[in-house]
């Protein structure tokens, strides 16, 4: 019988986090509930364990969580730094009302358009709401969604992935439906915010985890029934329905690979998300 030495984790969640790290590392690692405890264990080959520690404490110091990210039950991380995404859509909406609507004329979603070469309207339509509820809808929803993603895998990283989730969606769109199709609104970025925090926990191959992605996933697919599928002729179910894949997508990559990812990564990710916001509507407004 091998030896095993014992590392203490706060939650399930952490757990998980851990034991993919410990994987990357080429380190085996066996999730375990303490007997008779709401507390858990990550136990690793007594050969194994300065170095499963070192790794560890390396991740802790790369990852190390900054004032706007809180635990939430069931070990969700939420990063209030949504808000500022929330502050972007607010005053995408506000330019747009007190201008004539020339921003949503100027970026709006429409397939005709993008196939003449109008790419950015990819990008922009993402930003744009028709109304005050469909504003309010989509940015109350999203401050939880998209915080939950940019807790799950960084603010960047997280932020990033749901935009693009976003633009996906408008993507199979524009595949999909006809040349006179046009759309608005950050509903794919919602949605793609829910597919990624839907696969969080994939790339390991505990029973105890793969449960958990069974239930996450289980849980994600009737959140998008719920929110994305509404019978209201008026929703973009294709742009919903291709949101939360790229999402799914996405994160799954980024779970795949969270161990590798360092915070320097996580800015140049954020950057790139900058970046593809405001040109985009630079060259839509030029």
């Amino acid at each position: 019988m091998h030896e095993t030495g014992v590392i203490p984790v706060k939650s399930e969640r952490q757990a998980m986090d851990w034991s993919l790290v410990l994987v990357s590392q080429g380190i085996e690692s066996t999730i375990e509930r303490v007997p008779e405890s709401e507390n858990w264990q990550l136990s690793v080959p007594s050969n194994d364990y300065a170095r499963a520690v070192q790794a560890l404490r390396q991740y802790h110091a790369e990852n190390k969580r900054g004032t706007w990210v809180r635990e939430l039950p069931a070990g969700l991380l939420l990063d209030w730094r949504a808000l500022a995404w929330a502050a972007a859509m607010l005053l995408i909406y506000f330019a747009n009302a007190t201008s004539g609507d020339m921003w949503e004329s100027a970026g709006l979603m429409s397939s005709q358009l993008v196939r003449a070469g109008q790419w950015w309207r990819l990008f922009t339509a993402t930003s744009l709401h028709g109304d005050v509820a469909h504003l309010a809808f989509n940015v109350t929803t999203g401050i939880l969604l998209v915080g939950l993603a940019m807790g799950a895998y960084g603010p960047g990283f997280g932020l990033l992935t749901c935009y693009l989730a976003g633009v996906g969606g408008n993507l199979v769109g524009l595949l999909l439906y006809p040349s006179t199709h046009q759309s608005l609104g950050a509903s794919g970025i919602v949605m793609g915010a829910l597919g990624a925090i839907t696969v969080q926990s994939a790339g390991t191959t505990s029973m105890v985890v793969r449960n958990v992605i069974l239930r996450a996933f289980c849980g994600g697919f009737l959140l998008l029934v719920l929110l994305g599928l509404s019978p209201d002729p008026r929703t973009d179910i294709v742009a919903h329905i291709g949101g939360f894949a790229t999402g799914a997508l996405l994160g799954f990559c980024l779970a795949l690979g969270r161990a590798r990812l360092s915070r320097a990564a996580d800015y140049v990710a954020l950057a790139l998300c900058v970046v593809l916001f405001i040109v985009p509507w630079v060259l839509a407004l030029r």
